[in-house]
């Protein structure tokens, strides 16, 4: 058990309404302000808490928590402004595994979710503790605390004992207490960011006299927008700005302004901040640049003193097209048009790029953010934010780095159930697309991580911003593709190969057409069509016989997207045909997407406005299209999954792999990988099967081992181990088909020979069956947590890197997605005559390396290659694992970065 209490660092949370608290361990100096929230109290409260209204109890609990150290007991404090505003603690019984919990919380301050928030952070220590269990005493009447632990989220049991009543909590962390806590943080998130969003006043603190100044600039935007509200200057120089009214500073301001935009040097930076938590400003964009060290914290210890949301900095500003406040606070060169998108980039550039292009294309922005260098709101707060504002239908990201990606993708994949997410891929570079071989952690390249989270959480993740607008166009507008399949008509032969193709390049399939279809095709176009796919309408189609072809395509029922590649033609030109309006002038929204490929058309991407309301995309190029077709088709196929489950797993001892680790931590602080006995015994907590093997030291015990351990045909491998070793093939430490006791001593007398003062000694094993050789590992990524690679191995993976990966805990789903990615899939299902392997148990291999990345924080890296696969068993053929002294992580516990 942990005896240090105070090392847990402080952290700030948000409480129920928005505001800023710091939760923090409570220490000897505490205990003048603990004395002070219990003298603050009511009797009737003091009764509740103490079973009595006695003050001497009170003294006694200050005394309890402010005492140095001890171990089996915990305090935290929620403090607010340096005042003490809460208390929780524990004190581990007469069992380890148990302890008993008290909340108190300041008269005043009750139903705004300070004890709640208290009990998250205590559950989490104790857990990091080893505590499984709380137990609490409580007066019937206490309606308040008794609802707060039947809140929580965990199973709680109740046992009444006359006018008290006793209550059992068990901390085990499963998604019902992940989303009850994840439903708080949202709502307390959403309120965080109403004075940053929905401000009723604003102040641009900066605002310069003269043309040029990136202040006035947006102060010139939020008065020419149109907002709505109270609008201020600050500038000691002048007393009107633009027409604004200006003041000298922010406290000389009439009305305390809910968000405040700075645009001054950085030097200033930290007392303008100070100065506006003073007077009670709710939020902070910061568009300056250029901040220090000492600078950047000085900010941040503003906001989080004065509960203050920012935004910055670094950035272009923020934007709130809701007509009943049109805030425009950024310094692009155009006002956004109104709409559906939500928006949240790092780069002002990026974000003055998808601000043109959504208003070009009609879509419009719900909320703009630019995040810049994202010291506090970031891209899950704005997913928050959108989900909640009830005009977002599509949410577009450019998130260079992500603070905190497990918590992001639980709420992406929640987000991404109501409303399409998009993003750009950004951050590849060549060392992340470069096959890498040495290691697993090797293996785990930066886009192979991006992309796992975004495969799991159904985020739509695009190349380029060009390449997000072509999806935003299709999935704003039309319905989603069932599938894969689509129907393709053109009036140009050539026009039709391209766009055949692009899709066949997105990995879209062109089914043929029935008899049916076609002949009843056939009999509706030009004499001289073709009925394949692409349907060749050629340059004779009349505009009336192009619709009719787009109709009963839409009925077909083998198709599940249409897409017209068209190029204007002068016989259409000559006849007052337009073949666009065909697909325009009836009701934009079909039964199945239509997109146009339009040759000709200048713009990468275009919505055509249909007369019966709604609009069909039309792309310059068909590779765009059908890009966009298949980020539909994959967004339809994520929704129409049930989601995924973490099966549960017998056989796991996590007591005695936590023990593993802590003994090899005590003997090598600095870590490093385990040898094979300490590798094979961590292995085998979690029922991870292994081919039998034997440890030797000395040549007759390498005798001793391969007589008993001789394959069917009487052979034997033998490995040379030593500490640190990563390339065994490629330090030529392996010796294969030993056969008699002479070939074993003389492979061993070659390792002492070749290795002396290096080698520790020898893994004997039985030479392998023949089957599919394969790879799985896992990596402790310090932001994004434990990724789960699998793939083919062998020598072989070292040189294909074929490889997928998804981010620990596993599901059924994901498990599945793993098997089935690789390029080597199909060997694993008998493609080439050999029969299946055994997917029970590599799915059950798969899990249980998942639950091991999960259980030991300290895991920094697991290798199995080779992983034999037979249709009749999976073994571990060679496992490395490499632990270093890591503290366990806490994912989904609230609080501000």
């Amino acid at each position: 058990m942990t005896h240090d209490p105070l090392s847990r660092p402080p952290v700030h949370a948000l409480l129920s309404d928005g505001t800023t608290v710091c939760i923090r361990p409570a220490r000897p100096g505490d205990h003048v302000q603990l004395q002070g929230l219990y003298e603050e109290m009511s009797g009737d409260n003091l009764r509740l808490r103490f079973f009595a209204a006695s003050r001497r109890s009170a003294t006694m609990a200050s005394d309890r928590a402010c005492a140095p150290p001890r171990p089996g007991y915990r305090a935290l404090l929620a403090e607010s402004k340096d005042h003490v505003i809460g208390l929780a603690e524990y004190e581990v019984g007469d069992g380890a595994k148990s302890a008993e919990i008290s909340i108190a919380v300041a008269d005043g301050l009750h139903h705004r979710g300070v004890g709640t928030l208290l009990v998250e952070h205590l559950v989490s220590a104790a857990r990091a503790d080893g505590i499984t269990t709380f137990t609490a005493d409580a007066l019937s009447e206490n309606h308040e605390v008794l609802q707060l632990f039947a809140d929580l989220g965990l199973r709680t049991t109740r046992r009444f004992e006359g006018p008290e009543v006793r209550c059992t909590i068990e901390l085990d962390e499963d998604d019902a207490y992940l989303s009850a806590v994840e439903a708080r943080g949202r709502a307390a998130d959403v309120a965080s960011l109403e004075p940053l969003l929905r401000p009723d006043a604003i102040a641009v603190v900066g605002a310069g006299r003269r043309p040029g100044s990136v202040g006035r600039a947006l102060l010139h935007h939020l008065h020419a927008g149109g907002f709505t509200r109270r609008l201020f200057a600050v500038n000691p120089r002048a007393t009107s700005i633009l027409g604004v009214p200006s003041y000298p500073s922010v406290s000389a301001l009439p009305k305390v302004p809910d968000l405040a935009i700075l645009a001054v040097p950085a030097a200033a930076l930290p007392a303008t901040a100070e100065e506006c938590g003073k007077a009670g400003v709710g939020a902070l964009v910061v568009v300056s640049a250029g901040l220090d060290s000492q600078q950047a914290e000085a900010l941040m210890g503003a906001c989080r003193t004065y509960g203050m949301r920012l935004v910055g900095p670094n950035c272009l500003g923020i934007s709130n097209t809701d007509p009943a406040l049109s805030l425009d606070a950024t310094f692009a060169a155009d006002h956004p048009r109104p709409g559906t998108a939500g928006v949240a980039v790092q780069s002002g550039g990026v974000g003055i790029a998808l601000l043109d292009g959504l208003s070009r294309l009609g879509i419009g922005v719900s909320a703009f953010a630019s995040l810049g260098d994202k010291y506090d709101v970031s891209g899950n707060d704005m997913l928050q934010w959108w989900e909640s504002d009830d005009r977002t239908e599509l949410a577009l990201l450019h998130l260079e780095s992500f603070g905190n990606p497990r918590a992001f993708s639980r709420t992406a994949r929640r987000v991404t159930r109501r409303m399409p997410v998009l993003t750009v891929d950004a951050g590849r570079t060549v060392e992340g697309r470069r096959a890498a071989a040495a290691h697993t952690a090797a293996a785990a390249t930066p886009t192979m991580t991006r992309q796992a989270l975004f495969t799991q959480a159904g985020i739509t993740a695009t190349r380029s911003v060009g390449e997000l607008l072509e999806a935003a166009a299709l999935l704003h507008s039309q319905p989603l593709p069932a599938g894969t399949r689509v129907a393709i008509v053109t009036n140009a032969g050539g026009a039709g190969v391209l766009a055949a193709d692009a899709c066949a390049e997105a990995g879209l399939s062109l089914p043929p057409l029935t008899p049916s279809v076609a002949e009843s095709l056939d009999a509706a176009l030009p004499a001289i069509a073709t009925m394949g796919n692409p349907v060749d309408v050629t340059s004779a189609v009349t505009e009336e016989q192009l619709g009719d072809c787009v109709d009963q395509l839409m009925r077909h029922p083998g198709v599940d997207a249409v897409l017209l590649a068209l190029v204007p033609t002068a016989v259409a030109a000559a006849t007052g045909d337009d073949l666009v309006r065909a697909l325009t002038s009836g009701p934009a929204h079909r039964a199945l997407p239509v997109a146009v490929v339009n040759l000709a058309q200048d713009l990468p991407v275009r919505l055509l406005p249909a007369t019966e309301g709604g609009a069909i995309p039309s792309y310059a190029e068909p590779g765009a299209a059908a890009r966009a077709l298949a980020h539909g088709a994959r967004r339809a196929a994520w929704l129409s999954r049930a989601v995924g489950t973490v099966p549960e797993l017998e056989q796991i001892d996590t007591a005695q792999a936590r023990a593993v680790a802590k003994t090899y931590l005590a003997a090598h602080p600095d870590g490093g990988w385990l040898d094979p006995r300490a590798c094979a015994e961590l292995l085998s907590c979690y029922g991870i099967p292994q081919l039998p093997w034997s440890w030797a030291e000395t040549e007759d015990d390498a005798v001793v081992a391969a007589e008993r351990l001789r394959g069917p045909d009487g052979r034997v491998v033998m490995k040379a181990h030593w500490p640190g070793q990563l390339h065994k093939s490629e330090q030529h430490a392996v010796h294969l088909d030993l056969d008699g006791e002479d070939q074993v001593r003389s492979a061993f007398g070659d390792f002492e020979t070749r290795f002396a003062g290096l080698m520790t000694g020898v893994v004997v094993q039985p030479l392998a069956a023949r089957g599919t050789e394969l790879f799985a590992g896992v990596v402790q990524d310090e932001v994004f947590g434990p990724l789960v690679l699998f793939g083919l191995g062998g020598t072989a993976t070292e040189v294909l890197a074929d490889h997928a990966a998804r981010l620990a805990p596993l599901t059924d789903l994901d498990v599945h997605d793993l098997i089935t990615a690789p390029r080597c899939a199909p060997l694993l299902f008998g493609a080439g005559g050999s029969g299946p392997v055994d997917l029970e148990s590599l799915e059950q291999l798969l899990l249980r390396l998942s639950r091991m990345a999960g259980d030991l924080p300290q895991l920094a890296e697991a290798d199995f290659n080779p992983v034999l696969a037979t249709p009749d068993a999976v073994s571990v053929l060679d496992a490395r694992v490499r632990l270093l002294p890591r503290g366990a992580q806490h994912p989904y516990l609230r609080r501000l970065r």
